[in-house]
């Protein structure tokens, strides 16, 4: 099993502060995101290897056992009860099982390999003593989920491949860019009749070309003539729900803005809950008037200047 550096990964220094470390992975994950890489492999690969590095080192549990035990960070519990059963062994029957470092396993050997001459297996032509077997759960797999705004904001099912099988989840309405979710037992294969990873899936939500999403609530812009600005009146405005008529007050002034509750985004898994949507009204100033239309905004300002 090949060593992934994760603070290589993230170019960070091993003595990075927490928010070093979430703004580094920020801006890391913006310049590699699928959206702004389409089909380029390779960025697709260094996203989910920020991914990784930021589910470890952003966890202060997860990130001292790294420092640790290196990429075996998830067994090294496992590793030290070994070791000390070794010890055990040694002392009792006087054998020399030789020493292991926490973080080396050894160069270019395999995570279960090293574990299986640990229980009761052979490594290097040297015989183990040890009869107990030892059953440790699978790797964990992250994956990620592009979703547009409009399917975010429902409860919906998306089927998709991980290691060659299917996998069917529900997606509940309010999820939100970056959440993570787990789907346990849907990782690799478990070592020694041990249980499956768990399975990671990240959700990326899309931009959307008419609203803005600032947690639970919505904004948007609608533009306006000038002569409903000036005298009031009605225009349609557009929701996740569909279009509905708002009043206009008489005098609107441009950048005007408007809530409209409860029609926002839906509340993450909570029904029936809602956030506000906010309108900015932008008035648009008529063009290509023609000369009695000047003249009449001409009468207006004379009015206005007397």
């Amino acid at each position: 099993m090949a060593y992934i550096d994760y603070y290589k990964v993230l170019g960070i220094d091993k003595k990075a502060t927490p928010d070093e470390i979430k703004k580094a992975y920020r801006k890391l994950a913006r310049k590699y995101h699928p959206d702004v890489n389409p089909g380029d492999k390779e960025s697709e690969k260094k996203f989910k290897e920020l991914n990784e590095a930021n589910e470890v080192l952003s966890n202060v549990t997860n990130r001292k056992k790294y420092d640790q035990y290196g990429e075996h960070w998830k067994h090294g519990e496992e590793y030290e009860k070994a070791q000390q059963q070794q010890r055990s062994q040694q002392s009792q029957q006087g054998g020399n099982y030789g020493n292991y470092s926490g973080a080396d396993f050894g160069e270019g050997g395999d995570f279960s390999d090293f574990f299986q001459s640990m229980f009761g297996g052979s490594s290097g032509g040297r015989s183990s003593r040890g009869s107990a077997s030892g059953k440790f759960k699978g790797q964990d797999v992250e994956a990620s989920l592009n979703l547009n705004l409009r399917d975010a904001a429902k409860t919906h099912q998306q089927t998709f491949d991980i290691n060659g099988k299917k996998v069917r989840i529900t997606i509940p309405a309010g999820v939100t860019d970056g959440q993570k979710i787990k789907l346990k037992g849907h990782g690799n294969p478990g070592h020694n009749g041990g249980p499956n990873g768990d399975l990671f899936i990240t959700f990326n939500i899309k931009e959307d070309s008419e609203f803005k999403r600032n947690g639970d609530n919505l904004t948007s812009e609608v533009e306006i003539d000038f002569y409903t600005a000036v005298l009031g009146g009605e225009v349609p405005i557009k929701t996740l729900e569909g279009s509905v008529n708002l009043k206009v007050k008489p005098e609107t002034q441009n950048g005007t803005k408007v809530r409209l509750k409860g029609k926002g985004f839906p509340v993450y898994k909570k029904e029936g809950e809602f956030g506000d949507l906010f309108v900015t009204f932008i008035v648009k100033i008529p063009t290509n008037l023609t000369e009695k239309e000047k003249e009449l905004f001409q009468q207006l300002k004379d009015l206005k200047n007397e």
